[in-house]
């Protein structure tokens, strides 16, 4: 009896493997499933695929606009990281579509256009898979579609110098549906500067944002937009925390501790994320995930920068836990926006589950597996929501004195 009980159970937990996505059969043939670690995969497929999951910055964009790329099918060529089908196999829940304006727009015009391009991509897609996407605007769309078993789109503009140094500009983004806009990309614009060109001496800078860029930050706090610090040079950086009245994010970043890059963010500066009560999105990309460009005497991330590994992409997450708290990461993965160049184990959307997997190794709750997963980032945006329409009742402009929009979580 107790023989044929063993049996049984065994034979459950066989069972139970093929639908578990995180194991693939190249996995199985090459390292031997045990059956501790096939109920930790099992119960994180649980969570995940409970939890309403979120990633922040995704490029597919720019395949869609440059090459008509459609979403519906999964893509063969090996070029493409993000489809629906793959989507749908990560547990993805809600997808900021990178509104990503390059730097030669700020120098050759149409910066505007290309970003209505581009958002016109992404209500295109939605248009042609309804049963899979839905367009959202606030925290209770994303919610919404998560009930109706679809997977909810929302657009971020990547690079400030799409709105053509216009609040009007701005302001209409925000009605067609953007919900953050990252202040710069690798250029310094009319208004803030970048992490990048910080060596060119012919870049004409600002020491932060300007007076402008400040208005810029006051508007999209009153619009509801989240302000996103990912790619700004460190003074414009500060000048944000001090001007802004709603939690901040960095939509794609990850930790200067571990990987010795300006685009990532200092512990002071993942401190005053938590003080402000936003969150940092870890970005997956090789070069700035590898903890081997801390260390002194290291070389400059590059492309060839192929060796980072889940480890390495782990312990950003668990930097951020540390210095910041738990309530303050997320994902913002760059699919699409890397070359390819990400930690094996992480190739594509599909793989998002092993961030629930490997949290829950390292031994944390259900609860703060969900923060990371989406929460944070549902929480955030509702609070600019919150502050938004705080300021729209005010009827003040804006002013530029710090109001601390809310207390960190504990």
């Amino acid at each position: 009896m107790q023989k044929g009980f063993l049996l049984l159970a065994l034979f459950a937990v066989l069972c139970g493997l093929a639908f578990i996505p995180m194991v693939t059969a190249q996995d199985k043939a090459s390292k031997p499933v045990s059956p501790s670690q096939a109920a930790l995969r099992q119960r994180a497929n649980r969570i995940h695929r409970a939890s309403i999951v979120v990633d922040t910055h995704n490029d597919i964009t720019s395949p869609i606009t440059d090459e008509n790329f459609d979403m519906g099918a999964r893509d063969t060529s090996g070029k493409i990281q993000t489809d629906i089908p793959r989507m749908k196999e990560g547990g993805l829940g809600a997808e900021f579509f990178s509104i990503y304006v390059a730097a030669k727009y700020a120098k050759e015009g149409g910066a505007a256009r290309r970003a209505l391009d581009m958002i016109d991509g992404v209500y295109e897609q939605v248009r042609r898979h309804p049963e899979s996407f839905q367009m959202a605007f606030t925290v209770a769309d994303i919610r919404r579609a998560r009930q109706a078993g679809k997977i909810a789109a929302l657009m971020g503009i990547e690079g400030g110098h799409a709105i053509e140094d216009s609040l009007s500009a701005l302001r209409q983004f925000y009605k067609l549906g953007i919900r953050y806009m990252t202040l710069t990309h690798t250029n310094t614009n009319n208004w803030a500067d970048s992490a990048g060109g910080i060596s060119v001496q012919a870049e004409k800078r600002h020491g932060g944002l300007n007076d402008f860029g400040k208005e810029v930050v006051a508007e999209m706090n009153r619009l509801g937009m989240m302000v996103d610090i990912s790619h700004v040079g460190d003074e414009t950086f500060w000048d944000v925390i001090e001007v802004t009245k709603s939690p901040v994010i960095a939509s794609h970043s990850s930790c200067r501790a571990l990987t010795n890059v300006p685009r990532n963010l200092t512990d002071d500066m993942l401190k005053a994320v938590a003080k402000n009560n936003g969150v940092v999105m870890i970005n997956f990309y090789n070069g700035f995930i590898n903890t081997d460009y801390a260390k002194p005497g290291s070389p400059a991330p590059t492309k060839a920068a192929e060796t980072a590994t889940m480890d390495m992409l782990m312990a950003h997450f668990e930097h951020v836990i540390k210095v910041a708290g738990v309530n303050h990461v997320g994902i913002g993965s760059d699919f699409d926006g890397v070359d390819g160049l990400l930690p094996p184990g992480m190739e594509d959307v599909s793989k998002l589950p092993t961030i629930t997997y490997e949290l829950l190794k390292r031994g944390y709750s259900e609860a703060d597996v969900k923060k990371v997963l989406g929460e944070n980032l549902l929480r955030v945006l509702a609070e600019n929501e919150r502050v938004a329409k705080t300021l729209q009742a005010s009827g003040k402009k804006p002013s530029f004195a710090k109001i601390n929009s809310a207390a960190p979580q504990k």
